[in-house]
């Protein structure tokens, strides 16, 4: 895994099905795998509060600088609480 990929943590939905835990607009949280981007994928923690594989193409991934991803992290985790 590269630097970059390690790094990237966040990405914003533009699109979903009805079956899927996700919300249009929203930021999630996206965990590193290696295997589910060799097949297009993300996985992704949805409002489940799970961790799913979801199409990447239905995501904008967000390269924020360190300090930006921490404190989207807290915020994420205090919404979640």
């Amino acid at each position: 895994m590269d630097t970059k990929e390690a790094q990237v943590n966040f990405a914003v939905c533009l699109a979903t099905s009805e079956d899927e835990d996700l919300e249009v607009g929203k930021v999630y949280r996206i965990l590193p795998d290696t295997k589910a981007t060799e097949v297009g994928c993300l996985r992704v923690v949805d409002e489940s509060g799970e961790d799913y594989l979801y199409p990447a193409e239905r995501f904008v991934v967000l390269d924020l600088p360190e300090a930006e991803r921490e404190r989207l992290r807290a915020v994420l985790e205090a919404d979640a609480a």
